[in-house]
């Protein structure tokens, strides 16, 4: 993955798209996936209380934005 743009950023975003946290663990960040996952899930388990749910859609929102923003040098 060289930069922001490239095929595996693109493909870490999809991944997160579907499962939240899975594009960090695509690129190998391990514990921001994890973060990503447990708070996003989390969320959606509660979907019957409104706050939750919009942090867990705002958290899903970032967790794409920063696979496909990812630069291997910025960690």
């Amino acid at each position: 993955m060289s930069d922001q743009g490239s095929t595996g950023n693109v493909l870490a975003a999809i991944c997160s798209f579907f499962i939240p946290g899975l594009g960090q663990l695509v690129q190998g960040r391990i514990l921001s996936a994890l973060m990503f996952f447990v708070i996003t899930a989390s969320g959606y388990a509660l979907w019957w209380l409104i706050v939750p749910i919009v942090i867990a859609v705002i958290v899903h929102i970032w967790a794409i934005i920063d696979a496909a923003r990812f630069t291997p040098g910025s960690n």
